[in-house]
């Protein structure tokens, strides 16, 4: 019973600390995007009134960015993970040394189309381009796509700070800029129905719509770009 006990604290404690640190971030990445959204206005608001960048804090787990007809959506997990045993990260010195730094809290980033807010398109698909994954010293990894998968990833040495967030969320905002809404397969699209059509009429929804509705996302590369 009193090893129990003991394994209990120790896993508890350790859970809490990563869940303290990811928390930490997150309120990094609000500051970071607040400030993003200040320089915007007082830089480029004025001279460009038809682009706008808007910031807000929906509650203590998420907050969104949206900027031009983008928005991206940051969403930190309350559970804590544990990198696979065949990830790279499980493989080397560091989490040798010790192992509870493979278990990461995770912050979640989301693209979707501000229309699909604006006009309540439920149906409208947004896409997981990133997460960012900490442990309780407070060190990152980042999967992603395109920009954000260009983050240098050390996990022993890369270490969260203001700057290290500010890249982090420079390259989602640029991956997002540079992630276009292409014309879906006319054959994904020729059909109609008349329920979709009253809808349309009585309540300006249109049909689903996502940036790459007909292709696969995964396939992302620069010929669907």
């Amino acid at each position: 019973m009193q090893d129990l006990c003991e394994l209990l604290v120790k896993k508890g404690e350790l859970k809490q600390d990563i869940f303290e640190a990811t928390f930490e971030t997150m309120q990094l990445f609000k500051e970071a995007a607040a400030e993003f959204e200040i320089f915007f206005k007082k830089n480029f608001a004025k001279e460009h009134e038809r682009i706008d960048v808007i910031y807000q804090n929906k509650n203590q787990y998420e907050f969104q960015l949206r900027f031009a007809e983008d928005i991206l959506v940051f969403m930190m997990h309350t559970d804590i993970f544990e990198f696979s045993r065949t990830h790279e990260v499980m493989r080397s010195r560091y989490i040798q040394e010790d192992p509870s730094r493979s278990y990461c809290g995770m912050i979640q980033v989301f693209n979707f189309l501000s229309d699909s807010f604006k006009y309540k398109r439920i149906n409208d698909i947004g896409y997981l381009i990133g997460r960012i994954l900490i442990n309780k010293e407070k060190h990152y990894y980042v999967e992603g796509k395109r920009e954000l998968a260009q983050v240098i990833n050390n996990f022993s040495t890369n270490e969260l700070s203001s700057t290290s967030i500010q890249e982090i969320l420079y390259s989602a905002i640029k991956y997002t800029i540079n992630f276009d809404l292409l014309l879906p397969n006319y054959d994904v699209s020729k059909e109609i129905s008349v329920q979709d059509m009253l809808q349309m009429e009585d309540s300006i929804i249109p049909l689903t719509t996502a940036k790459r509705l007909g292709f696969r996302f995964e396939q992302d590369t620069s010929e669907k770009k």
